[in-house]
């Protein structure tokens, strides 16, 4: 488990949009000598986004790009800000990488959306320049990999193998702190992670196997650093939810136990812990709705 004081491991939220963040924490060491001599001078500065409001920054950021005339899809360069912590002493660094998952969403955006529709949204012209823009740095040999996924709306499964109970932080109060998150070590949710497609792949079956479990694993194995922390941030969605909800969501448990319980042949408890997670996610899904 990460020794860390609650106020490192927290952070307050003012208005967000109601998306988790599953982020890659790098040992500063495991940057170049040029980077890691900008991240420390960095994480020294007075005037970078603290880690109070550095969600709410990043958001900000994003929304003056959208209602720009017209609007753009990316920032023209990457961005050069961070979310930092320090464990031990020892600084660890998350790029926010914002070109980059801007470009990656509006792929991803473009995708789903029925042929010609995405022009309500994106002008053609912005967004053949995005994607020559991304294009051509994926051709330079850049790294395609981000050290953030996000989630709207809910948190699928698979982000909650990775952590523990102990390692929940949960912060409610009247200044409108609203954080639930986990922070561990990537060795060992990594570790983690192996057990539980361990325990699929032998009472469950090969091709019952969760394949969005096995791309968090290959994401891991690609994108972290061994010395690395991983970080489940439920983001925007405690502004969603009451302090009764909050403080009885214990899903990370919920789902070690369910392996746990699969792995013993105690199928009525998995039925339980399973629909229990479920009914959960279902409340918070059917929100999206209602907004």
């Amino acid at each position: 488990m990460v020794s860390a004081t609650q106020n490192d491991m927290c952070h307050d939220a003012f208005v967000l949009p109601y998306t988790a963040y599953l982020r890659v924490y790098q040992p500063i060491d495991a940057f170049s000598p040029c980077d890691r001599g900008y991240w420390e001078e960095y994480a020294a500065s007075s005037d970078r986004p603290r880690r109070i409001n550095a969600l709410a920054a990043e958001h900000s950021e994003s929304l003056n790009r959208l209602v720009t005339t017209p609007p753009r899809v990316a920032p023209a360069e990457e961005s050069r800000n961070a979310y930092l912590r320090r464990v031990n002493e020892r600084l660890y660094v998350c790029p926010w990488q914002t070109r980059l998952r801007s470009w990656r969403a509006f792929t991803e955006f473009s995708g789903t959306m029925p042929a010609g529709l995405s022009t309500a949204f994106v002008p053609a012209s912005e967004a053949e320049r995005a994607e020559e823009r991304y294009r051509a740095w994926r051709d330079a040999g850049e790294t395609v990999r981000p050290g953030i996924l996000s989630s709207n709306w809910t948190i699928p499964v698979p982000w909650f193998v990775p952590f523990e109970a102990q390692e929940r932080c949960l912060v409610l109060s009247a200044n409108s702190t609203r954080t639930l998150l986990y922070l561990t070590r990537t060795s060992l949710a990594m570790r983690r992670l192996e057990h539980t497609l361990a325990v699929l792949r032998e009472h469950i079956g090969e091709r019952s196997v969760s394949a969005s479990t096995e791309q968090l694993v290959d994401w891991l194995s690609l994108t972290a650093h061994p010395d690395s922390l991983l970080e489940l941030d439920y983001g925007g969605l405690p502004h969603l939810l009451d302090d009764d909800h909050l403080g009885e969501d214990h899903s990370v448990a919920e789902v070690s136990g369910a392996v746990e319980a699969l792995a013993t042949g105690n199928s009525e408890r998995v039925l339980e812990l399973r629909e229990r997670l479920a009914r959960r996610w279902r409340l918070v899904r059917a929100l999206e709705h209602a907004n």
